[in-house]
């Protein structure tokens, strides 16, 4: 257990030397604002809200805490769902929401430089303007930072094609713990020149340090797409139908899953009425991409008939910028409207895509084994469910059993089909006691020793991951 000091007048006083003090929130406001992100219904307040706006402010505040024992949460735009921005140790909550400059495209290099408070889709829209792409794309894109997707090594829809963010970052400048900043690679494609700390850094979720600035690969801007709503009666052919187009030589930018639940809970949440029949439980969103719009058709009949020979319905094209709009936005709706739903736990299941199949067959043989709902959907050309448990009618008794059991049930038939417990999410502070399914204690304790060199007293985002 971390024994952390409080903060107190002198600490202050000492912040206040080098850093101005509109940067920090004390009020009972902001410290609930910042005491939750989109994990569930967790809260634990922060005692101080910091929002810097300049890395000679944060390599100060952090030199303070570091001096004084004061544990610091560092924290994107607060839209992760495994409690990687939950101040548990109450201490410093450091927003980097002011951090929110796009420094550079380079159109040549086809890079971007940015500060970690950019939002994703921000940078998508101004790469755009000049016909470039920044790929990684989660759900929440219009609210999430990149600094965040850093931290969980985001993906989203396109990672089937384009891969997650891991793929895109070529460099990081960061404060250490100790207040010292480092730049963990160079702007290169290729580096075999020591380890490579900037993939260490990637999925390490604030605790090894703050990253102030980020170097990211673009890529060419893909001219055209087109995108296929895909209906099964049966969830299950709709995942073996995922792994044929793949071996068919097709790679779509993305091969999106809904179960019947998942779509029922979106065109609810968004006001649409039902306009699939009784019979559809399960649709793929299937898009392709390219800058030939003749390949691109040929693409989609292949994948057309491919999907009939696993028991798919009519295929439908997107006729209209619109209604691609309207399909996206019921997919990427769906964790907020199953979260309107019921108490819920999301887990981030990822197996090898050839054994969705047997994955989503599990979780619903685990559903029934204890009494719960599940909502399934996900990146089902990564092999990646987002499995919702809900709670609804279950007594507390029944909910902890699910908890305590269910979930583990769950990751260990994961952990069975060669998968692991996230593909997205991160581990943060809800998964962290599920890890030892996958791990054992010689590999926890690696990941720990490393922690320890980055953060001697572990004041970086604890009590999560290696706890």
């Amino acid at each position: 257990m971390n024994s952390f000091n409080k903060i107190t007048p002198e600490f202050r006083n000492e912040l206040s030397l080098k850093t101005p003090p509109d940067i920090f929130f004390y009020d009972a406001e902001t410290l609930f604002d910042y005491s939750h992100d989109y994990t569930e219904d967790l809260s634990f307040f922060p005692e101080l809200v910091a929002k810097p706006s300049a890395i000679e402010e944060i390599q100060w505040i952090v030199t303070c805490c570091s001096k004084f024992n004061i544990p610091i949460t560092p924290r994107g735009a607060g839209t992760g769902l495994s409690g990687g921005a939950l101040p548990v140790y109450g201490g410093l909550l450091l927003s980097l929401e002011r951090m929110n400059k796009i420094i550079s495209i380079d159109e040549e290099n086809l890079q971007a430089i940015v500060e970690p408070g950019v939002i994703n889709e921000t940078l998508q829209n101004a790469a755009k303007l000049k016909k470039l792409f920044y790929p990684p794309d989660p759900a929440s894109k219009g609210s999430c930072s990149l600094g965040g997707n850093i931290a969980e090594n985001a993906g989203g829809p396109r990672a089937v094609k384009y891969g997650v963010t891991s793929h895109y970052v070529l460099n990081l400048e960061m404060v250490l713990a100790s207040g010292e900043i480092i730049w963990t690679g160079a702007n290169t494609l290729k580096n075999a020149t020591g380890l490579n700390l900037t993939q260490l850094v990637v999925g390490s979720e604030g605790t090894l340090g703050i990253v102030t600035k980020i170097v990211l690969k673009l890529i060419p801007l893909p001219q055209k797409n087109i995108l296929l709503w895909v209906p099964f009666n049966d969830a299950i052919d709709a995942c073996k139908a995922v792994t044929a187009v793949l071996k068919a030589g097709i790679t779509p930018s993305c091969i999106e899953f809904m179960e019947r639940d998942a779509l029922i809970c979106a065109y609810s949440f968004i006001g649409k009425s039902i306009d699939f029949d009784k019979e559809t439980n399960a649709v793929l969103l299937i898009e392709v991409d390219g800058n030939y719009e003749e390949q691109l058709l040929k693409d989609c009949e292949l994948i057309s008939e491919i999907t009939y020979q696993y028991n798919s319905k009519d295929v439908m094209l997107a006729d209209t910028y619109d209604q691609k709009e309207q399909w996206w936005k019921i997919r990427r709706c769906i964790g907020e409207a199953v979260k309107q739903r019921s108490i819920y736990k999301e887990e981030d299941t990822v197996v090898p895509r050839a054994f969705l199949p047997q994955l989503l067959q599990g979780v619903k043989a685990i559903g029934e084994k204890f009494g719960f709902q599940s909502v399934c959907f996900g990146h089902a050309g990564d092999g990646n469910l987002h499995v919702n448990i809900l709670k609804d009618k279950l007594t507390e008794e029944q909910w902890m059993k699910v908890e305590n059991e269910g979930i583990r049930e769950l990751f260990e038939l994961c952990k069975s089909l060669g998968g692991t417990i996230s593909g997205e999410h991160g581990i943060g502070y809800v998964q962290k006691k599920y890890l030892n399914i996958i791990f054992s204690d010689t590999e926890l304790n690696i990941m720990r020793s490393i922690k320890k060199v980055f953060d001697p007293e572990g004041i970086m985002n604890p009590g999560k991951i290696y706890e």
